[in-house]
């Protein structure tokens, strides 16, 4: 063996695992390469313990917001992607496995149907169906088919392919195609968990509910002709009771929820509240007129503009004496005005209490399992369009319409509205 090449006895150089000499590790060698014997390689020296290593690792609060964002788009689309896709799957293999699967057996229908041009990805599929049941991964035998491990553009191909067997069902392809379009673009950026803007996930949502309810998956909740089902409450939304939406003030409800989607077509609207702004100030007369016309009964509580509740609630508010009241008594006259204008002013009940105000409530059809109310609580030093809105379905869970529960919060607002309207006196 060549000198030098084991460690001496004075801390000679060494061999390492490559074959180099390495430079002795004693304090004089340090930080000086040409103190290092020729052929030898240079090994860092350990850091300070305070020094940083390579570059930041942390994530600080924007970037954590940032983070979660991202995951709460993506949840909320792959939640609308994995319904449409399940739909699509179903209603492809109700209408093509009766013609297929008679001829070429149960395993091979799907392969039949693809035919030359959807080859190379049904083969795809069923290679991809044999290395999951080798690993494992198939753990319901349901899913044990080629159709299940067919993406959302597969199922499609399928579909076109054999438009004349769908078209039965279906009103307008291009209506299929479109949402399906639409929805391509989330399904890219899901599937690679790329960032997903509010407008695209927007778009999708739209794009998913309108083509569940094309492909005959509509929601079956009875109010979801005014406030449509979300995804994301039709499988969690028994963790919130009855609460469908909370908005933190009135401006984005009604952005997001138009009066014309809360009262139009109601056949009952209850109100409570001080002025009632929310239906007297954003539903036009002309609506509530035609509305009480076509059967709808109204049924509007206002605080007694003349009580001192009123005085009170102006000291709260910070506004000068007589202000708040001389705007709920407009608003108590402009409904006085619709209700002259009524064939039937019996339909259209006004009455005042003097009790304190505690909240503002708008049940719309209230008496059945199909209503709607919106919630405000009133703050000691805010106005009724800063405060807090809840948004709330009658009926409590939407995921088990079939149970009977009155847990949820629109009962309690029902009762404390009939409680006061008993309580109260009529407008003339």
């Amino acid at each position: 063996m060549p000198p030098g090449v084991l460690g001496g006895a004075e801390g000679g150089a060494r061999v390492g695992s490559g074959g180099l000499e390495l430079p002795p590790g004693d304090e004089g060698h340090e930080g000086h390469s040409s103190d290092a014997p020729p052929g030898t390689v240079s090994l860092a020296r350990p850091m300070d313990a305070g020094a940083t290593i390579g570059p930041e690792l942390d994530w600080d609060a924007d970037a954590w917001r940032e983070v979660r964002t991202r995951a709460q788009r993506a949840g909320r689309a792959y939640i609308w992607l994995n319904l449409v896709e399940q739909r699509l799957r179903a209603v492809v293999a109700a209408v093509l496995r009766p013609i297929y699967e008679p001829v070429h057996g149960h395993d091979d229908w799907v392969v039949a149907a693809a035919g030359p041009a959807g080859q190379e990805w049904v083969q795809r599929a069923v290679a991809v169906r044999e290395v999951s049941r080798r690993k494992g991964y198939l753990l319901d035998p349901a899913d044990d088919n080629v159709l299940s491990f067919l993406t959302l553009p597969q199922l499609r191909e399928l579909m076109v392919q054999h438009w004349p067997c769908f078209e039965p069902y279906f009103d307008d392809r291009r209506d299929v195609e479109l949402a399906l379009d639409e929805l391509e673009v989330t399904r890219n950026v899901v599937s690679r968990n790329r960032a997903l803007s509010e407008a695209v996930l927007g778009q999708a949502e739209r794009a998913s509910a309108k083509l569940l309810e094309i492909l005959g998956a509509g929601g079956d909740v009875p109010s979801a002709r005014r406030l449509p089902v979300d995804a994301v409450e039709d499988l969690v939304g028994d963790r919130y009771a009855d609460v469908v939406a909370v908005h933190t003030d009135r401006v984005r409800l009604l952005r997001q929820f138009p009066a014309e989607d809360i009262f139009g077509g109601a056949r009952r609207l209850d109100a409570v509240g001080i002025g009632l702004n929310l239906l007297v100030q954003n539903f036009s007369g002309r609506r509530l007129v035609r509305l009480a016309e076509t059967g709808c009964r109204v049924r509007l509580l206002f605080l007694n503009p003349a009580s001192s509740a009123v005085k009170r609630r102006e000291r709260e508010l910070g506004i000068k004496r007589g202000e708040l009241s001389r705007a709920v008594e407009m608003n108590i006259l402009h409904m006085r005005r619709v209700r002259s204008r009524l064939r039937d002013p019996g339909a259209f009940e006004i009455q005042v209490y003097d009790e304190t105000p505690r909240f503002t409530a708008y049940l719309v059809d209230g008496d059945g399992s199909d209503g709607i109310a919106v919630v405000q609580s009133y703050l000691r030093r805010a106005r009724g369009m800063e405060a807090p809105v809840l948004v709330l379905r009658n009926g409590h869970r939407v995921v088990k319409p079939g149970d009977v529960d009155d847990s949820g919060l629109f009962p309690t607002y029902r009762e404390e509205f009939e409680t006061n309207w008993a309580d109260s006196r009529p407008v003339s």
